[in-house]
């Protein structure tokens, strides 16, 4: 099986987690923690980093500290995977779904703006939903696949209505928009380190910012708001979200290589779009003239996607659907969603993502796309 996208540990973890075991710093504190939040915020151009025990409580943390309160509405594309929506949840807020770009499956801003000038009022120095009076607090643009939200756009549009922005920057890691990275556009980037991601530490994430009294409140919070290096005394509700040394070695070993992981899965990318062109119906995902990709996860639109699925799968080769729309979850079906056309809904039926782990030979992809040559012929 030419599996979807796995780990590439192939630099310096073995040596860095056994300098962890040799010395007892395993847990929550060491050098590899504080050296992990140096170098993420040198690659990603912030004055600061925060490490955490995944992407959904990177995000959780900065929602929070963001402003956004139980009551409030948080502004969300339908398409994203499903953490950001929960963590919207967990601070007792609802999600404004905005639908997508039919070519780059990004937030749609223009409905965006539509959705701000029509259906909501600016005043008091905020922004409220006119139909419920509930007040927007903060937008999350999701960078999906690596690709990245029109921000040209979109940071003008959240300044003139007073609402923080939130970067889901957890798949876009090493990705840029007019030469900057990603993550260092809103007041918080968000990144995660799952074990699919470009580079992994098993599980964790990291908050970005370049708001130092920010980042120092979001570092008190992610470790139990405790206060004093000795007493245990801890002035306001915190959290356990801390990321342990050992995870935080493999991190550091992995940030060594990112350049090369990039530079492979743009390799990849460019494999898949050229091997698959003259099969009917497909479709890649589209990046703007500002955007460089990190190329994180190679997704298109096929014709009969569910079949090719089938197929794939009975020939050795792993792939994985869209996922599924906020607005069709359970938890989130009752929330607002402003569409026109449910774009979202098409892409969502029409999309397969393809092998690309950082680590994939040349070779592997080439037999991917015979088979999916194969299957159409």
């Amino acid at each position: 099986m030419i599996p979807l996208s796995v780990p590439n540990l192939s630099g310096n973890e073995w040596k860095y987690v056994k300098d962890c075991l040799d010395t007892n710093w395993v847990s929550s504190v060491g050098s590899y923690v504080n050296q992990m939040e140096e170098v993420s915020a040198s690659f990603c151009g912030v004055a600061k980093a925060i490490a955490t025990s995944n992407g959904t409580s990177a995000l959780h943390i900065a929602l929070l500290l963001a402003g956004v309160e139980r009551g409030d509405l948080v502004i969300l594309p339908n398409i994203t995977f499903v953490a950001p929506a929960n963590v919207i949840k967990y601070l007792g807020a609802d999600t404004v779904l905005i639908d997508v770009y039919e070519d780059t499956w990004q937030l749609d801003v223009d409905l965006l703006k539509k959705f701000l000038e029509e259906e909501c009022i600016y005043q008091d120095n905020a922004c409220y939903h006119k139909a419920t009076g509930r007040k927007i607090s903060a937008i999350v643009p999701v960078h999906v696949l690596g690709n990245m939200v029109n921000l040209d756009m979109l940071l003008p549009l959240a300044e003139s209505y007073n609402i923080q922005v939130v970067e889901d920057a957890t798949e876009s890691l090493g990705s840029t928009y007019d030469n900057k990275p990603a993550g260092s556009f809103g007041l918080f980037g968000c990144l995660s380190y799952n074990g699919n991601k470009i580079i992994t530490t098993g599980g964790g994430g990291m908050i970005l910012t370049n708001n130092i009294e920010l980042a120092k409140k979001a570092k008190h919070l992610t470790t139990q708001a405790k206060v004093d290096g000795i007493e245990y005394y801890h002035d306001e509700i915190g959290y356990n979200y801390r990321m342990v040394n050992i995870l935080a070695a493999i991190g550091v070993a992995q940030m060594e290589q990112l350049p090369g992981f990039i530079t492979h899965k743009r390799n990849i990318s460019k494999l898949y779009t050229e091997g698959l062109k003259n099969i009917k119906g497909f479709k890649p995902q589209k990046t703007t003239d500002k955007v460089i990709s990190n190329s994180w996860l190679y997704t298109a639109v096929f014709e009969r996607s569910k079949q090719l699925f089938e197929y794939l799968e009975q020939h050795g080769v792993q792939t994985r659907p869209f996922w599924v729309p906020m607005n069709r979850l359970p938890a989130f079906a009752s929330d607002i969603y402003y569409n026109e056309n449910d774009v979202a809904g098409n892409v969502y039926s029409n999309c397969l993502s393809l092998p690309c782990s950082t680590g994939i030979a040349n070779e592997e992809v080439e037999k991917v796309i015979e088979k999916i040559n194969q299957f159409y012929a």
